[in-house]
């Protein structure tokens, strides 16, 4: 999955994440234009997952 199909599927997800993990924010979900990557660093700083790890995760769903 690249990185535009995991953007589009962000939307249909975000939910999801915050269920399972409760310490995210919305801020922290939030991702606009340009700012996937740091979006991405949030989750990773969040659940201490890679990057890699995230990724699966989403695809996974």
């Amino acid at each position: 999955m690249n990185k535009d199909q995991i953007e589009g599927k962000w939307k249909q997800i975000k939910g999801k994440f915050k269920q399972k993990y409760a310490d995210l924010t919305d801020d922290d979900l939030t991702y606009s234009e340009g700012k996937f990557d740091e979006m991405m660093g949030k989750l990773q700083e969040k659940t201490g997952k890679t990057k890699e790890d995230l990724k699966r995760e989403i695809e996974s769903w």
